[in-house]
């Protein structure tokens, strides 16, 4: 099974630039996006009308209109899907960042983690309240069943995953608290499959800034990810980032993985 996970930076605004065309391209069987930016209504009125190889089209939007916002596509049909209120109601309003499938030997998680922002305005929120509450989450959830998570971690975990570490230790998605925050969900029983599978790998980025040009100099983060439970590392086949794929920010990024 192939699971893929990728920050669209707008739904309507990457159905523009070849996102159909290019689905056969990312190969998924399951497919998570995050930042689709389209309220309730508008995915509504869009989903069912796409050509798209998918049987479910699941969405979680944000209230507020233009927002944040998370879609699963699956050509596997779920048991049950589910918006975790534990998670999303810390964000008031509800913020559309969190998407839960439950299959019938696994979860998969859809994440979009709050970005800290400008001047670091939302760091206590991400430290304090977002960042435990979502590893106490997914703990749980990987109690009842192995957990696959995806999305946009708004977070570089190492000095290996930024072009740039020693400018950016107090800037957001670098400081020490949110990359503490994401050792913390690995302390609780998660893998980071992309090193799991390249510890060492260098310039592996997936996203850019869009204001320096920075994508045509790969002086980027790695701030995508995709994690299992511990006891799906056998079952773990490889570990990508779609660095050719275009239309966002962001490229996507995904497992193949032997769960059924």
């Amino acid at each position: 099974m192939r699971i893929v996970s990728w920050n669209v930076n707008g739904f309507r605004a990457v159905l523009k630039k070849r996102f159909l065309e290019q689905l056969s391209d990312l190969a998924a069987d399951i497919l998570c996006l995050q930042e689709t930016k389209a309220s309730r209504e508008v995915m509504g009125d869009l989903l069912p009308s796409l050509d798209i190889p998918y049987e479910i089209r699941s969405f979680h939007s944000a209230e507020r209109r233009g927002y944040s916002g998370v879609a699963i596509f699956s050509q596997k049909r779920p048991e049950r899907i589910s918006v975790p209120i534990d998670l999303e109601s810390c964000t008031e309003p509800h913020e559309g960042r969190v998407l839960v499938c439950e299959y019938e030997n696994f979860y998969v998680v859809n994440l979009y983690v709050p970005n800290s922002g400008d001047a670091l305005r939302r760091l206590g929120f991400r430290q304090h309240i977002w960042d435990p509450q979502c590893a106490t989450f997914l703990q749980k959830l990987s109690r009842q069943k192995p957990v696959i998570v995806c999305g946009d971690f708004n977070v570089a975990h190492q000095e290996i995953d930024l072009a740039r570490p020693d400018q950016n230790h107090e800037n957001a998605g670098f400081t020490d608290s949110e990359r503490e925050g994401f050792s913390h969900i690995l302390k609780k029983g998660f893998l980071d499959t992309f090193r799991v599978l390249y510890p060492d790998t260098r310039e592996a980025y997936t996203w850019w800034s869009m204001r320096t040009a920075a994508r045509t100099r790969n002086i980027g983060w790695r701030i995508d990810y995709v994690l299992i439970s511990e006891c799906l590392r056998s079952s773990l086949r490889n570990a990508f980032i779609l660095k050719d794929i275009a239309g966002s920010d962001h490229v996507p990024v995904g497992i193949d993985i032997d769960v059924y």
